[in-house]
């Protein structure tokens, strides 16, 4: 029997070391600490944004490009329907209406050609989420907010150092989210962080980040004291959090670089399956941008056929999973949101979809081993 978990949280570096560091030395285990610190500049110099603003989760961090885009009730953003609920959730927050938008049958990321047709006098953003770290068609989608009058906040929970036309995803819209749970590249548990693009929303979002109060202007020495400035919460990250991110951002081009080559080895191994019209493997295009190794997916034929699979690996002790249930099929997306046209895609390929184990201390020959497993599926069959 085979023992290939879907995900393993792994240590690549001093993250224990910096966790002693923090308190030890540093003597500081809250927020916005020298690690804090470290982490917004590594990404800040690292994926060229203005300012990022370390959180507790990439859910807080788009609750806070709500804030920024002062969201309102009744005020629409368009997004997928395929993607987590914290896209959504953040906005409905506020009052928001999401209005879900069909994905692309290539990409599973928004198709950019149906967003124009739902944006109404209500429409205040539009959210390409950029699904396994492979990038939506941003040059479009910005061209249709820029004519439009509309933010941009790019869910980038998945694609830390994943490129668009040679620049960072998370950095193209007004704002952007990362995520760093323990499922994705780089990891602190839970973690997030929010890339501010645009000069003029830096101050606001540092109030908003220090639960609505000048606090950081006071500890630069800017004022001689804080005060409450505009509404705001709690999302600093604890200290030890950014101790042990930070150490995982000191190797995130090792870490990306291993998954790479983790995706590369299955798309080799499961090529011949895709020949055989048996599945339907990830689309890449090198032209449009670069990708980081996300997650491996495959596409059967029939969603039959993939209840089947997932049992047949399960039984051999490969576990993987399906994704999202679109958000606009769940009961709260039919209570906070609507559709913004057909979602043909979307309906279709979220029941065809498995996501394979992919993990960072995953060996070739673990690879190797989920490989043969879905070929004897198919020899079977």
């Amino acid at each position: 029997m085979n023992n290939i978990p879907f995900n393993k949280p792994f240590i690549v570096g001093k993250e224990l070391f910096y966790i002693a560091q923090a308190v030890i030395e540093n003597r500081q285990i809250a927020g916005d600490g020298p690690f804090t610190k470290k982490c917004q500049t590594w990404l800040e110099e690292n994926l060229g944004c203005r300012k990022a603003l370390l959180t507790h989760s990439c859910t807080a961090a788009l609750e806070m490009a709500t804030m920024l885009c002062d969201i309102s009730p009744g005020d629409e953003i368009i997004m997928p329907s395929y993607t987590f609920v914290s896209t959504a959730n953040a906005f409905v927050l506020r009052g928001g209406v999401p209005v879900f938008v069909d994905i692309r049958p290539d990409t599973l990321n928004i198709d950019e050609t149906r967003i124009e047709a739902a944006i109404t006098p209500k429409t205040k953003a539009i959210v390409p989420v950029h699904y396994a770290g492979n990038p939506c068609a941003m040059d479009e989608i910005m061209d249709i907010a820029a004519r439009h009058g509309l933010f941009v906040i790019e869910d980038a929970a998945q694609a830390l150092l994943s490129n668009y036309k040679e620049r960072h995803l998370s950095t193209i819209g007004d704002f952007g989210a990362i995520s760093f749970h323990e499922t994705k590249n780089i990891i602190s548990g839970e973690g997030g962080a929010l890339m501010i693009n645009r000069e003029k929303y830096i101050e606001r979002a540092e109030f908003i980040w220090e639960k609505g109060t000048n606090r950081k202007q006071f500890f630069r020495g800017e004022v001689d004291k804080y005060t409450w400035m505009d509404i705001g919460s709690s999302y600093l990250p604890g200290e030890l959090t950014a101790a042990f991110l930070y150490a995982q951002l000191e190797q995130a081009n090792k870490i990306n670089s291993r998954r790479a080559q983790i995706f590369n080895l299955y798309y080799e191994l499961l090529r011949p399956l895709e020949d055989q019209n048996l599945i339907r493997l990830p689309a890449i295009d090198p032209a449009v941008g670069s990708h980081n190794g996300h997650l491996f997916y495959i596409i059967t034929n029939t969603p039959e056929t993939r209840t089947r699979l997932i049992q047949h690996l399960k039984d051999r002790g490969v576990f993987t999973i399906f994704h999202y249930i679109p958000l606009h099929s769940s009961p709260a997306g039919k209570k906070y949101g609507r559709p913004g046209g057909t979602l043909k895609c979307t309906d279709d390929l979220c029941e065809r979809l498995i996501r394979l184990p992919l993990f960072y201390e995953m060996t070739n020959g673990d690879v190797e081993i989920v490989v043969e497993v879905i070929k004897k599926f198919f020899k079977k069959w």
